[in-house]
């Protein structure tokens, strides 16, 4: 009999975790590692200056940083843009989407309604975004009839968030979508057919995103070659760190361009009259990120990129 009721509880649990609002005791379990603030559903919030410091790092840097730690999964390339210019940086929103069947399509539809929802369980997403949130969505790379979103919704989620979207799918009206100013949207392709056989799974869980797993709240880096998720509870870590090299190497090209020291010196273990050498080139150039000796020598103990 124990048997059998274990059997039940975990059915349920699993059937749980995949409606359209993925459970936020089980969200907040997922990422324990997080120990700061909290949106009402669980997400982890990452601060808005740690947001802004993150949309100027490279992401060789954070990937390097995140391989170090052992977080192999967090990478995706192979993408089409709105913009190739534009990069998309901001707090993960997840959705995934799965195909179709009329009867699980009709239930999900009918509990939307009764909880307000309005239209196609694609725009059900875009009513829980905020400013500096990025929509990422799980849509099993659906081209024909896989468009997520127009230019209309893209012109909603824009105004909530001032940012762009990340789908495991397509989009349509790429020309309208272009016209969005500082809007960007990376996809598997652009297509002009409507959304069909597809609908929202859940809403704020884990998600697949190729290659990479994403979490609610995971700091969204992209650049023109790929996207890159950063665990929330890494973000100020891989921040602080891919700042540092980028002040390094600013340092290295200076150092090596005058002569004063040559290449085996910079990019082997530094001495100390590097390490002072460094840190009086940044007092020197009051636009780089402030370094103690403290910090220096913390960065450079495990150095490994």
């Amino acid at each position: 009999m124990k048997k059998i009721y274990s059997l039940v509880f975990l059915t349920s649990i699993f059937f749980t975790a995949q409606a359209q609002v993925f459970p936020k005791g089980e969200l907040e379990f997922l990422t324990a590692q997080w120990k700061g603030e909290r949106f009402a559903d669980g997400r982890p919030k990452v601060s808005d200056a740690l947001i802004e410091r993150a949309k100027k790092i490279g992401i060789e840097e954070a990937w390097q940083i995140l391989h170090n730690e052992g977080y192999n999964n967090q990478y995706e390339g192979n993408w089409k843009m709105v913009h190739d210019d534009v990069p998309v940086v901001g707090r993960a929103v997840t959705a995934r989407y799965s195909p179709t069947r009329p009867d699980i399509e009709a239930l999900i539809k009918e509990r939307g309604k009764k909880e307000g929802r309005k239209g196609n369980t694609n725009a059900w997403t875009i009513e829980v975004l905020q400013k500096g949130d990025v929509y990422v969505a799980e849509a099993f790379g659906k081209i024909a009839q896989g468009t997520l979103i127009g230019d209309n919704l893209g012109t909603s989620i824009f105004n909530k968030t001032g940012n762009g979207v990340i789908f495991d799918g397509s989009a349509r009206d790429l020309s309208g979508l272009e016209a969005i100013k500082g809007f960007n949207a990376y996809v598997r392709d652009f297509h002009p057919s409507f959304l069909e056989e597809v609908v929202l799974m859940s809403l704020n869980g884990p998600i697949r995103i190729g290659g990479a797993i994403v979490m609610p709240g995971d700091v969204v880096l992209s650049e023109r070659e790929g996207v890159l998720f950063i665990p929330a509870h890494l973000a100020e870590k891989v921040i602080a760190t891919a700042e540092f090299i980028s002040v390094r190497d600013r340092f290295s090209k200076d150092v090596l361009k005058s002569g004063k020291y040559n290449a085996g010196q910079i990019d082997n273990q530094w001495t100390e009259e590097i390490k002072t050498s460094f840190l009086d080139w940044v007092k020197a150039h009051p636009n780089e990120q402030n370094i103690t000796k403290e910090a220096l020598e913390k960065f450079l103990e495990k150095r490994t990129w």
